[in-house]
């Protein structure tokens, strides 16, 4: 950790070499800077949000997200570490769904099912720099082509990523992507946050979530949805009201927690896609004072509380990841979509735009 220095530039984005892919193609990282104690470092692998350093209630800078220093890491073990995910975030049952009558078989790499968009989704690719701006707002976007038929998806997609930093410690994400013709879309990014900070050695189970959701998508041993609505009431995955993660996390009388060896399930925060972001979850860590809200404008989050790390990835600090060590909330539609109609639609036509807003507003609060 380090104490923050006050001569930063606000609206500051600056480029530099991160490394090269296992082809030995170019990655570059966009660091953006305000002038309120916090920075984000977008890589262009992956589109990658590869760290965001912000000020706990004393002042003193971390980095809050999982992650590596180089290449190497993002290369051998990626974990989807930061990732924007795609084409399709989440799971499909059996790598397989129905679009205008045709099947369409998708790479299963998640046992039997589809995960995160394949064996290379958007996660694994190179995407290019389109433009790069400092000012009131740091930003960068990103563009990817994803070819028609890429992982078994149709469609040619155009998608952009664009990462902008303001001086309210608010950190923007918004993923936008046209298609060719009818296609499935589901966007998300995957980073894993520890407010503690990445290197401090402590777990996120001491951390007070709170998720405005009524209900969840139970799923069945596979992580794939059942199709029913289960309410959160009397059940570890109510935090309608704030909860310490690690009060409920091993509540094996719960066979969701179980299924997921603990947090890894999609609230539902409305049925449908909203015109502007709405709170979908707030993080506090009562040590630190660190505060996260999360807010898009989509109908679902994910949450998923590192259940699957196994101390095999090293990170930015040199410490090995291990369960807990961070929690990723997803912004999405509900995994398995494209199978279950009483879920909605993913499906996006040509002429239409899909957009998913994420907000990261970053606070401190008073010690407990």
């Amino acid at each position: 950790m380090a104490t923050f220095s006050t001569a930063a530039f606000a609206g500051d984005a600056t480029r530099a070499p991160f490394g090269t892919t296992a082809d030995g193609q170019v990655v570059e990282s966009i660091t953006l800077t305000n002038g309120k104690g916090m920075t984000a470092r977008v890589i262009t692998y992956g589109a990658i949000l590869q760290s965001v350093i912000v000020p706990d209630r004393n002042g003193t800078a971390a980095d809050v997200t999982l992650g590596y220093n180089d290449m190497k890491g993002y290369l051998a073990a990626p974990n989807y570490f930061g990732a924007t995910v795609g084409r399709y975030a989440n799971r499909i049952k059996d790598a397989r769904f129905e679009l205008d009558g045709k099947s369409y078989q998708l790479a299963a790499n998640d046992k039997s099912n589809a995960l995160h968009g394949g064996v290379r989704g958007f996660d694994k690719r190179l995407w290019r720099v389109i433009d790069v701006k400092s000012g009131p707002v740091a930003q960068v976007r990103l563009g990817y082509v994803s070819p028609d038929g890429e992982e078994g998806y149709p469609g040619a997609l155009t998608v952009t990523a664009t990462y902008a930093l303001n001086d309210r410690n608010e950190l923007t994400v918004e993923y936008a992507a046209t298609t060719d013709k009818p296609t499935i879309v589901n966007i998300t990014n995957h980073s894993f946050f520890n407010l503690a900070g990445e290197g401090s050695q402590r777990t996120i189970l001491d951390n007070v979530l709170t998720i405005p959701a009524e209900t969840t998508t139970p799923v069945d041993g596979t992580l794939i949805p059942t199709g029913a609505f289960r309410s959160v009431a009397n059940t570890p995955f109510d935090f309608r009201t704030p909860h310490v993660i690690g009060d409920r996390i091993r509540d094996g009388r719960d066979p969701q927690i179980v299924f997921g060896q603990g947090y890894d399930e999609n609230f539902v925060i409305a049925r449908s896609t909203s015109p502007t972001p709405r709170l979908h979850a707030r993080l506090e860590d009562p040590t630190s004072g660190r505060v996260l809200e999360l807010l898009s404008n989509q109908p679902g989050v994910q949450l998923y509380t590192g259940n699957f790390l196994d101390g095999t990835a090293i990170g930015k600090s040199g410490l090995a990841y291990r369960q807990s060590d961070g929690i990723a909330l997803e912004p999405q539609v509900f995994p398995d979509t494209p199978n279950k109609a009483v879920f909605g639609s993913a499906r996006l036509a040509p002429g239409e735009t899909y957009r998913n807003i994420i907000v990261y507003r970053f606070s401190t609060g008073a010690r407990r």
